[in-house]
């Protein structure tokens, strides 16, 4: 089974600081390497599909964004840093996709870590993918694990020049990238919500024995939006102080817009797991409570059972001598005795209010 939390890194054991080794799913497709600069001018996109090919020096002026997708062929990565002069410890953590998202600063870059959320089509759970920005004056590196991501309104900004993207440096994009990740935190979150108000109805009204695993994955996963997105909203509070020049005071505004949206997305987890935690004791609650009356009932019936069944016995022995019992309407009169101590015993359970 794999892991939701840990990945595997059996590979790292014993490895020298700065040994570039790639810690996640391993695939066998080829990493996909795409550049987009722009300027207020124009935008320039393409597909780098050998990275021998020339990649772009960062420009004077303008933005050179280069993202790729897929960690598991170590030369691109290997290559990429080298050709933007990014020290092998940092392409080490871009490789380790089970790290915790942070943000360092270093003397000609930022390096910032979070967590994607990604909605598995084919079910109703999610993915967590790691993003890896490196935000130098006038580019911006972005590595994520799988292809697909939740740029595209990003990417439309840039070739519509739509905002105030075109005209803006790598910090704004960095925001625009970092914005749409939180974005997506509250579309997994508004999903999570919609389950669990689900279950809690069909708790209330017809509970079914799969509410169980539903209630345990919803705060299984609930459990894991909190390890991803507590470290990301300590990111952003870092980058909101940072006091280099990568980030203009112009857009600082705009990283604490993302802090506090996700000081949101961090409450809003908060209280789905503890309505998860709240919702499964109520479960287990009413099973319980479902079991005490199916005892209870059988209990009743055994009790009322037990003096017909001690007088049904004393007429069953097979004794010669017994007083009624050559009588003609014996047999009558003891079946509506046993119905009248059955009756009688009912109306005291009731009077005592045990029914």
């Amino acid at each position: 089974m794999k892991s939701m939390f840990i990945k595997s890194r059996h590979a790292k054991v014993g490895a020298a600081p700065g040994t570039l080794v790639h810690v996640g799913e391993q695939r066998t497709d080829m990493t996909t390497v795409r550049v987009m600069a722009y300027d207020a001018a124009e935008v320039k996109s393409s597909a780098l599909l050998h990275i021998t090919e020339n990649i772009p020096l960062p420009p004077e002026k303008g933005v050179l964004w280069i993202n790729v997708d897929g960690l598991h062929q170590i030369e691109v990565i290997k290559k990429l840093g080298h050709h933007f002069d990014v020290p092998a410890l940092v392409l080490e953590d871009v490789l380790n996709t089970d790290h915790r998202p942070k943000l360092e600063i270093h003397d000609d870059f930022l390096f910032i870590v979070v967590k994607m959320l990604v909605r598995e089509p084919v079910s109703s759970s999610f993915r967590t993918e790691q993003l890896s920005l490196i935000l130098g004056d006038t580019f911006l590196l972005s590595f994520q694990e799988l292809d697909g991501d939740v740029f595209d309104p990003v990417r439309t900004r840039i070739n519509d020049s739509k905002g105030r993207i075109r005209a803006s440096g790598p910090d704004y994009l960095a925001y625009a990238l970092l914005d749409a990740v939180v974005d997506n935190y509250f579309m997994v979150l508004e999903n999570i919500s919609t389950e669990l108000e689900t279950l809690e109805e069909s708790l209330l009204t017809d509970p079914s024995p799969s509410d169980l695993q539903r209630f345990y994955r919803l705060r299984r996963e609930a459990i894991l939006l909190r390890r991803v997105i507590w470290p990301v909203r300590e990111a952003l509070a870092g980058l909101m102080r940072d006091e280099s020049a990568r980030i203009n005071p112009e857009t600082r505004v705009f990283f604490r817009d993302i802090h506090d949206h996700a000081v949101q997305a961090m409450d809003i987890v908060e209280s789905l797991r503890d309505l998860a935690s709240s919702l499964l004791e109520l479960h287990l609650s009413r099973n319980s409570q479902r079991m005490n009356e199916t005892i209870k009932v059988l209990t009743l019936i055994a009790t009322i059972f037990i003096p017909l069944t001690f007088i049904a016995g004393v007429y069953g022995m097979n004794f010669d001598v017994m007083p009624e019992l050559h009588w003609t309407w014996g047999y009558p009169l003891i079946l509506l005795f046993m119905l009248g101590v059955a009756v009688l015993m009912l109306f005291y359970f009731k009077r005592k209010k045990w029914l």
